[in-house]
């Protein structure tokens, strides 16, 4: 058996096993091994059987006798009397005839369960049992639980792995010889067995430390190759005219915040560099990223480069090429805004190419079309990217190829970031944020909301509507589950339409629907066609509907926090009160998430606390980060974070080959086509 042999070729893993094993994604053995748990649970404790106290326990006792019986139409009952030199207990078990011919009369078990309450008798409830042995694998010990699909349970895939003991023992280090001494790592192979067998939980938080420590340094490692390649590029410098900028600050109806100009002012210092930018800007809903970016785009213009931005729909490139016109237009520059998107005609698109090639449209607007389309940029000195998920090494690549240079790249994200988790997911980019809002902005008005207080609520909403305003509804999901108790968004707009909202306007929205049909019901909304918009979770990011002043969330418990301050920022945008109202599937008290978002408006500080009560996935799910893999780092751990960054700093600086290390190579290799997920 070796690492790349297939599932079945571990002792145990059948035909019928290996398919269930494929459902979750193992195949070979390798995959079987870096299969790791998802908790534990500790049953390492041996206690006497006088000493059991209800909760869980672990028991070394030997069989006294072992019993099945069926007590009514299908329901198998075996039970067993165990005894040590303190006392007996009887053990229990449902629907598993074979346990009473398994149990060996007179054999000593280690029995590990729930020690609780039944029918006025003490008794421990379908108990794991295993024979004493140096080494278990179901009992006296921290127990792994694994993620578990139909008809493949932890114990079988337990025992799996326990068949492949011998062969983790001899996996090779992955990380470098000096990196795991001057880290005080366990090697890979005694991590990974901890991580499925832990002796203690001293030993348990090693592995964990180690295993974290190695996914941070690859992520950091694969960021700064990144980064060193970018650097390797020869720039197009772009000058700061200060006269310009000046210019175009006195046409704007409001004053910059500090944060602007700052962010303003790094983009020109990068610009005016010998490498290409590569800067990301991350500010909160309505903290004025746009300005920020039309003012690198007229410094490039003013050299005579061509300036492109790429939104993720066309919906939101349209606003944003609204947006731009009005403040180009000043400087007598809108002329050269020219909108490229999939749903102009044939000859629309032949037009605007002959545009493009002959310099009078030199700032185009669209999607990711722009970069892929047969258009002719070869003077293209600034790529602008909003909200485009999975912007990486291989689209730069093609940018370079269009262009023969490498232009300058500013990403813009609305999604507030902790600065533990952005500098380990952007190492490669520099960051700009933008952490304060324009003045005059007010903040939205939130509330939560039980079932049995809904009414005002709908009271409240309709004399919005009625003064002229609109509504933005949101649902977990699209139709109703079985599975999950959850409003869903078909229901509900059936509802409201037939009740709550009858003499308005309804339009719904959701993922499933045709690309031009989600485009068409959103600019219904836009056009104020439409006075309530239910929809999921699609117009979470970017869409701009200045006359809406409701938000509704049902069943907002089941949003991450960074989600719901992400909706909650599609309203307040145009000057009205503004209102987010939490409606709570059932009565039961609002978590921390809820009152949090009640009680605060700051992004970052609610980002912050997602981070804490929920993990990174919270934040990755929102950013699709699909490749990008942390299972075992926590981003609050500030001090692993920072040293696995160093160590990656140590590694390039020190001229290591990474192709020394194949699995490291393999694995930063991958890593380096997903980070910059922006």
């Amino acid at each position: 058996m070796e690492l790349s042999s297939s599932a079945t070729a571990v002792k145990g893993v059948g035909d019928e096993l290996a398919k269930k094993l494929a459902v979750l994604g193992v195949k070979t053995v390798a995959q079987l091994i870096d299969y790791l748990p998802r908790r534990y649970e500790d049953y390492s404790q041996v206690m006497a059987i006088r000493d059991a106290r209800p909760g869980p326990v672990t028991i070394k006792a030997v069989v006294k006798q072992a019993s099945g019986r069926y007590v009514r139409r299908g329901m198998h009952l075996t039970e067993a009397v165990v005894s040590d030199e303190t006392g007996s207990m009887r053990l229990v078990w449902f629907n598993q005839p074979y346990r009473a011919s398994g149990l060996k009369s007179g054999a000593e078990y280690y029995f590990s369960g729930v020690y609780e309450l039944s029918h006025q008798r003490f008794q421990m409830t379908s108990p794991s049992a295993e024979l004493v042995s140096d080494f278990t694998v179901n009992t006296a010990r921290i127990v792994p639980v694994y993620r578990e699909t139909k008809g493949l349970t932890s114990k079988q895939i337990r025992k799996a792995v326990g068949s492949c003991r011998h062969l983790i023992q001899t996996m090779p280090e992955t990380l470098p010889e000096w990196l795991v001494g001057e880290q005080k790592l366990l090697s890979r192979a005694a991590a990974v067995l901890a991580m499925h067998f832990p002796e203690s939980g001293e030993q348990l938080a090693e592995a964990k430390r180690r295993l974290g420590f190695e996914e941070v340094f690859e992520l950091s490692l694969a960021s700064l190759l990144n980064k060193q390649e970018l650097a390797a590029d020869a720039s197009l410098l772009i000058p700061f005219d200060e006269k310009l900028a000046k210019d175009f600050v006195s046409h704007l109806p409001f004053s910059l915040t500090d944060a602007q100009r700052k962010a303003v002012w790094q983009i020109y210092q990068d610009m005016q560099s010998e490498h290409p930018m590569n800067r990301l800007v991350e500010g909160d809903v309505g903290s004025g990223k746009t300005v920020v970016a039309t003012m690198a785009a007229v410094m490039a213009l003013r050299e005579g480069y061509q300036v492109t931005l790429m939104a993720p729909t066309e919906l939101l490139a349209r606003q944003h090429a609204d947006t731009i016109y009005k403040l180009l237009e000043p400087l007598g520059l809108s002329g050269e805004l020219l909108l490229l998107v999939g749903a102009l005609t044939t000859a629309q698109k032949r037009k605007a190419h002959e545009v493009i090639a002959s310099g009078k449209a030199r700032f185009l607007v669209g999607t990711n079309a722009l970069i892929q389309d047969t258009v002719d940029m070869p003077k293209l000195g600034l790529v602008i990217i909003d909200e485009q998920h999975r912007f990486g090494v291989e689209q730069r690549k093609g940018l370079m190829a269009k262009a023969g240079h490498m232009p300058h790249l500013l990403s813009l994200t609305a999604t507030p970031i902790p600065r533990s988790l952005a500098l380990t997911l952007y190492g490669e980019l520099d960051i700009s944020v933008l952490d304060a809002k324009p003045p005059g902005r007010q903040p939205v008005q939130t509330e939560i909301v039980s079932p049995n207080s809904i009414e005002p609520v709908y009271d409240a909403v309709r004399r919005e509507l009625d003064a002229g305003r609109q509504m933005f509804v949101v649902c977990p999901l699209i139709s109703e589950s079985d599975s999950v108790d959850a409003h869903s968004a078909e229901k509900i707009y059936e509802q409201f339409r037939k009740r709550e909202f009858k003499n308005y306007r309804l339009g719904l929205l959701h993922g499933k629907m045709k690309a031009e049909d989600k485009t068409a019901v959103m600019q219904q909304f836009v056009d104020r066609k439409l006075d309530v918009l239910i929809s999921t979770t699609v117009i979470e990011v970017g869409v701009d509907v200045p006359n809406a002043s409701v938000m509704m969330i049902q069943s907002a418990e089941r949003f991450g926090l960074a989600q719901l301050h992400q909706l909650r920022g599609r309203v307040g945008r145009g000057g009205h009160h503004a209102y987010c109202y939490l409606l709570m599937s059932d009565s039961k008290a609002p978590g921390k998430r809820l009152r949090a978002l009640e009680s605060s408006s700051d992004g970052f500080r609610l980002a912050e606390l997602d981070l804490e009560l929920r993990g990174p996935g919270a934040i990755y799910g929102q950013l699709q980060h699909g490749a990008l893999d942390l299972r075992i780092a926590k981003l609050t751990d500030v001090t692993l974070i920072a040293a696995a960054r160093r160590s990656a700093a140590e590694f390039v600086s020190r001229g290591e080959d990474l192709l020394k290390y194949t699995e490291l190579a393999a694995r930063v290799q991958r890593l380096r086509t997903v980070t910059n997920l922006n």
